[in-house]
């Protein structure tokens, strides 16, 4: 491991400093989100579908809705990005009209990142042959708990080389990893190997992502800024269902990391159900849109 990480792993925070700073974020933090907020809300989702029964007329069908939103929503921005597995990269970007959404892609082996390395970067570089601007992939969660922590940076860093300019988003799956300790430290493992987002979960686990484990991953950002002057991004996913919910996220991104975070080229969430959500409490009735 680097210099640089063993240096910085000493910075995560004890249990009592997380409950401290999450309870100086909601004293501050606002009752309910305003129209401004949940635009921009909206505008930072990655919109994902990522189903076992996923098919290529859905995803066409996704595709669409995306397409045609601004007909339907003139005055609200678009999602920030369609994120579905490597197999349907072509099929929304053939469909996709909307040049400032971008094509997100699962891979390295989603959502278990079970597999021979070469096939990891095999998916990775076809995804993005086939369209992809963006890729989120899983840390190696079973070398991470056996200590491993050389062959969890060594996979990310050839993953980074293979993915080229493309944004590369790292998921350290943090329900999986026992402690804030271990966030802490796969965050820093993920960063200084290359990622330029570090993502909470996947959401195919138990548990998904929690205020505290945002708080880690967010200060983790904010010392590894410090230290290099690379400002990496941060994702939220895994059970990001309601307005309120996806504000204490991006409330304690801007307490952390402050407001040159809040954008989507710093701040996503990973969510299915969230935009027609926002969608809802923007119009004040039903609505089924996505």
């Amino acid at each position: 491991m680097t210099k640089l990480y063993q240096k910085l792993i000493k910075l995560c925070p004890s249990d009592t400093e997380i409950k401290k700073e999450l309870r100086k974020v909601s004293e501050q933090s606002v009752q309910a989100p305003d129209k401004h907020v949940l635009m921009s809300l909206l505008n930072m989702i990655d919109l994902t579908s990522l189903n076992t029964q996923d098919n290529k007329s859905n995803i066409l069908h996704l595709t669409g809705k995306v397409n045609s939103f601004s007909g339907r929503f003139s005055n609200i921005p678009n999602v920030a990005a369609i994120c579905v597995f490597p197999n349907f990269v072509s099929v929304v970007k053939e469909k996709l009209t909307v040049k400032s959404v971008r094509i997100a892609s699962v891979g390295g082996g989603f959502p278990t990142s079970q597999t021979f390395r070469s096939i990891k970067l095999a998916e990775c570089k076809m995804a993005i042959e086939a369209g992809a601007d963006e890729i989120d992939v899983v840390i190696n969660v079973g070398s991470f708990l056996g200590n491993d922590f050389a062959a969890v940076a060594d996979e990310i860093r050839e993953i980074r080389e293979a993915a080229g300019e493309k944004q590369l988003k790292v998921i350290v799956e943090s329900g999986l990893l026992g402690n804030y300790e271990n966030i802490f430290k796969a965050s820093m493992i993920a960063m200084d190997a290359g990622a330029d987002f570090i993502k909470t979960s996947t959401g195919k686990t138990a548990v998904s992502s929690t205020p505290e484990t945002a708080f880690v991953m967010c200060r983790a950002i904010s010392d590894f800024y410090f230290e290099t002057g690379i400002r990496v991004g941060f994702k939220a996913a895994g059970g990001i269902v309601s307005p309120s919910d996806a504000l204490t996220y991006l409330q304690i991104a801007r307490y952390c990391l402050g407001e040159d975070w809040m954008n989507n080229k710093l701040f996503r969430i990973g969510a299915s159900r969230l935009a027609n959500n926002i969608l809802a409490e923007l119009s004040g009735t039903c609505i089924d849109y996505f």
